[in-house]
């Protein structure tokens, strides 16, 4: 039997005139396949066409750094003006095949920056277990708007389809918007309205640099989920203040990297997690809205999107288990991947399973047998081993 809602499959035009040809997103994830120079190889270029040829409309590459000096991983991506472009636009060619959107997310990690290749600096100077780092200066400041929109116009001139502007998941611009991370006194601490300050700074400096025509979306906490971090209630603020800037769709997530921080992701829940937030979201905003984070099924998806409370499902593990789901599920095929199931694993160690699994899909490896969790995290940090030391030699 036919299935019969379609809404996914129906056309999204944005803004910026921009026009999805359906309403699923490839969110951003951190495949760590960049070759530790900061380009995309090989099988990064295989990965993203693999999912352009699985049917999405949307797909953003995670966490592409401006500057060597706050990376998440020595796997991220790095594009400025000491970049090879040509490798940029391969990725893409490739990433953008079958009429899909491709976009870099703008990454900087702050104080969670990868500490063997970088020297973390947040909004506030922090001595925690696991976590150190010393405060921005305002002339770094005023620096992030800048590297930002440099990279969203070298994104453009490789033919990049938009920008992500990360502002979610404890990374640097959602540390300005958290009160757990932003103890300043200035202008850019104290209030909701100063802590979201280096947001719409950086949303108006990157415009300015791309044009009109060029996607620019949002990608913002819900909550943090830790105590004294971002709350629902001034992430409403955030959201309301969005409204008024050039941003074309808005992606609400939550959760955090902070160290010893429980991920959504990782949660034993079968439903998506922030859409309660996304209906008081939708109430005080126009912009296009995404919701990312705990889709399992067409109908969960089908359910968000056809009640009108998001415009776009984002899919991030689903996506590494299938690559072709959007195609599947429009053949009326899988209407629900199989996630394996992992007892006691190490903080960070689905991640890690998650991303390997990514690097089998780009070697086009993957089977059905899943990989063994302990010997995912091996290869993940014998990798990050190798990467973190090429890094260091070549942005040295």
């Amino acid at each position: 039997m036919k299935h019969q809602n379609k809404v996914l499959f129906e056309a999204l035009e944005l803004p910026c005139g921009v026009v999805l040809k359906n309403r699923i997103a490839k969110s951003a994830m951190s495949d760590s396949l960049g070759d530790g120079t900061g380009h995309p190889t090989v099988e990064q270029n295989r990965l993203y066409q693999r999912w352009a040829k699985g049917g999405l409309a949307l797909s953003i590459v995670g966490e592409v750094q401006p500057t060597s000096g706050y990376a998440e991983k020595p796997g991220n991506l790095v594009l400025n003006s000491a970049s090879d472009l040509s490798k940029f636009r391969e990725l893409a060619h490739h990433g953008g095949e079958n009429g899909v959107l491709l976009c870099l997310q703008l990454g900087h990690a702050g104080a969670l920056a990868y500490a063997p290749i970088s020297n973390p600096k947040g909004p506030s100077a922090l001595d925690l277990e696991g976590l150190q780092c010393e405060a921005m200066t305002l002339d770094e400041i005023a620096q992030v708007p800048v590297d930002f929109a440099e990279t969203a116009r070298l994104a453009q001139q490789a033919g990049f389809g938009g920008v992500q502007i990360h502002a979610a998941h404890g990374f640097l611009l959602s540390q300005f918007l958290s009160p757990l991370f932003n103890k300043r006194m200035d202008q850019y601490g104290g209030t909701i309205a100063n802590r979201m300050r280096l947001l719409l700074e950086t949303i108006d400096t990157v415009r300015a640099a791309v044009g009109p025509r060029f996607l620019i979306a949002v990608k913002i906490n819900a909550s943090d989920q830790l105590e004294g971090g971002l709350q629902e209630a001034d992430a409403l603020k955030v959201i309301t203040a969005l409204d008024q800037t050039s941003v074309d769709l808005i992606d609400i997530s939550g959760g955090t990297y902070f160290p010893g921080a429980k991920s959504a992701s990782d949660s034993a829940g079968h439903g998506p997690y922030f859409v309660e937030f996304a209906k008081l979201a939708r109430a005080v905003s126009t912009k296009p809205l995404m919701l990312t984070g705990g889709f399992k099924s067409r109908t969960q998806a089908e359910a968000v999107v056809g009640s009108g409370v998001v415009d776009v499902v984002g899919l991030a593990r689903a996506l590494a288990l299938e690559p072709a789901l959007p195609n599947l599920w429009a053949a009326d095929q899988m209407p629900e991947p199989v996630f394996p199931r992992f007892q006691s694993a190490p903080e960070g160690g689905i991640t890690a399973w998650y991303t390997m699994r990514l690097t089998e899909i780009g070697a086009d490896a993957e089977t059905s047998v899943a990989t063994e969790l302990d010997q995912a995290i091996e290869a993940y940090d014998a990798r990050d081993a190798v990467r973190t030391d090429i890094w260091k030699r070549y942005f040295a």
